[in-house]
């Protein structure tokens, strides 16, 4: 660790609309994949810390879900943790979807982050998708709207953009010691990561038949003499009828997902991984205080 009055280090949230691409963001910033990243918007529930290291700034990421108008408990928690999120951080990043623009959540969440201070930062999106007119058209629309510090255009999928970005967010950052060793990417738990790891593989395979309400826990992570680790997970979902589509034909479904996800929980935990995946009905699942701090999410009482 290097000398405090050498370094900085603080939290950055990166907030946004479903789907603006903040997890594609966070793993291009930490240079890993830590964040579920999917086609389905609002797959992110709980704010996910990613940690990086650009020169003497430790910036610890917190990828919060996206803002929208919640329905459901669920969706609630979801909220409210998000604004959590950003109330604690030391800088704030707006991230907007270049291709929508600005719709009625990023209407909300302007309203929400018009007190901020210090000001938020603004980080379009996706610019590779439009053309530079519309760019510096609806970065001035957006900076009339709310007095951003300062407006990035960048692509997280690409990462055109991101390595200024990141090295202004670390020069934001307040002196102080690095809470974490250098080569640390994130602080949650590798039971919880590959948790989300295969609840991506999950929406990757069942985009349009497998609703939100489904959820994977690991039950068991048991190291091995030869340096491998057997992980059991159960996926649990409401409904008997969406047991039958996340097993598949002959088990085939739930056999294409459990390879995919063994392959990326190798990646993160650098081990041989034997994965066992169980289905399981949970019929209120999302009633139960449990799930939620499961998920590490607080458990709405309203």
């Amino acid at each position: 660790m290097r000398e405090a009055s050498q370094t900085r280090c603080g939290f950055v949230a990166l907030v946004g609309a479903p789907n603006a691409g903040k997890s594609t963001l966070l793993n291009a910033l930490v240079g890993a994949k830590i964040s579920i990243v999917s086609r389905k918007a609002q797959t992110t529930r709980s704010p996910v810390r990613g940690i990086a290291v650009e020169g003497d700034g430790q910036i610890v990421f917190v990828d919060t879900p996206g803002f929208f108008a919640p329905r459901r408990r669920l969706d609630r928690a979801m909220v409210n943790s998000a604004w959590g999120g950003a109330a604690e951080a030391d800088a704030v990043a707006l991230l907007v979807d270049s291709r929508k623009g600005i719709d009625a959540e990023v209407e909300a969440i302007l309203a929400r982050l018009a007190a901020r201070q210090p000001p938020p930062i603004l980080v379009l999106n996706k610019i590779d998708l439009v053309g530079r007119p519309r760019l510096l058209e609806l970065a001035a629309a957006l900076n009339a709207r709310l007095a951003f510090a300062e407006t990035f255009m960048i692509s997280a999928l690409s990462g055109d953009g991101t390595v200024d970005l990141k090295k202004r967010l670390a020069a934001l950052m307040p002196p102080g010691p690095w809470l974490y060793p250098a080569d640390q990417i994130s602080d949650a738990p590798l039971r919880a990561l590959a948790a989300e790891i295969t609840r991506e593989k999950l929406f990757d395979r069942l985009h349009d038949e497998l609703p939100y309400k489904a959820t994977v826990e690991t039950q068991r992570w048991s190291d091995r003499k030869d340096g491998s680790a057997r992980v059991e997970q159960t996926i649990y979902v409401t409904r008997e009828a969406q047991k039958k589509i996340v097993i598949g034909e002959n088990g085939r479904m739930i056999k294409a997902i459990g390879m995919a996800a063994r392959k990326d929980i190798e990646a993160a935990a650098e081990q041989r991984i034997h994965l066992f995946l169980f289905v399981k009905v949970r019929e209120n699942w999302q009633d139960d205080p449990e799930r939620y701090r499961e998920i590490g999410i607080e458990f709405p009482t309203d």
